[in-house]
């Protein structure tokens, strides 16, 4: 899909880096094994999806590494293992459909839910990022819909969603995102502290919503109306 000038050098640098991020690819999947993640739908997205595009070319060397990376502006793309056990929650219990992703970021997490065939609609709250994932989008020719505002409000116009995940940590569930879940779907959400947060799904039936919790991690703040306020961090 991308070349690197015209020459035979150019051409065979491009292979062998190319190459290089491939194997790191297969090295981190193994990794995603070890830790338990078994869902074969999600570590091949997560085998095909070129991570390192999502990175400045200068810190590249460092996107397979299973280990948060900071993109600006007091945000992050999320660990590997973060990323997949995030996207293997949301799978078991939304196995296609229409998913409203809250926290674009870098536009990885966006494209590792295209990529397992998702309608993916996704709302980031920075400008700069809005603009730089969007570009990401459109070099690999990614069919996701992006917006920029608060993303604790969701996007009502396109609701109801079969599956909501939200990339920050949230000191509780926004009801706004709750009441745009569809019938029978499901929120996967860090819940918690400013630090430390509870890795939780919210299964709706109904009117009727379930709760399930599971292991610990530590995501950015959800800033917004009904999450963390700015003026706080």
């Amino acid at each position: 899909m991308f070349s690197i000038g015209n020459s035979t050098n150019g051409v065979f640098s491009m292979k062998k880096s190319e190459q290089l991020h491939e194997l790191r690819r297969r090295e981190m999947v193994e990794t995603l094994q070890r830790y338990g993640i078994v869902n074969r739908r999600v570590l091949d997205a997560f085998l095909e999806v070129p991570r390192h595009l999502f990175f400045d070319r200068e810190a590249r060397e460092l996107a397979y590494s299973d280990a948060a990376y900071p993109i600006g502006f007091g945000q992050t793309i999320s660990q590997p293992f973060t990323a997949a056990f995030m996207t293997a929650l949301l799978v078991e219990c939304c196995s296609s459909g229409k998913v409203l992703e809250i926290g674009t970021g870098s536009g990885y997490q966006a494209a590792i839910l295209d990529h397992l065939g998702y309608t993916v609609f996704t709302v980031e709250r920075i400008a700069e990022l809005y603009e730089r994932a969007e570009k990401h989008f459109a070099m690999l020719g990614l069919d996701i819909t992006c917006c920029l505002g608060d993303g604790t409000l969701g996007w009502k116009s396109e609701a109801p969603f079969d599956g909501i995940m939200i990339t920050a940590g949230a000191p509780r569930e926004p009801q706004t995102l709750l009441d745009q879940l569809a019938r029978n779907g499901c929120m996967v959400i860090p819940i918690g502290g400013s630090c430390s947060q509870q890795m939780t799904v919210i299964r709706r039936s109904g009117n009727d919503f379930r709760k399930e919790i599971f292991q610990q991690f530590s995501f950015v703040p959800l800033v917004g109306r009904e999450g963390w306020n700015d003026t706080v961090f």
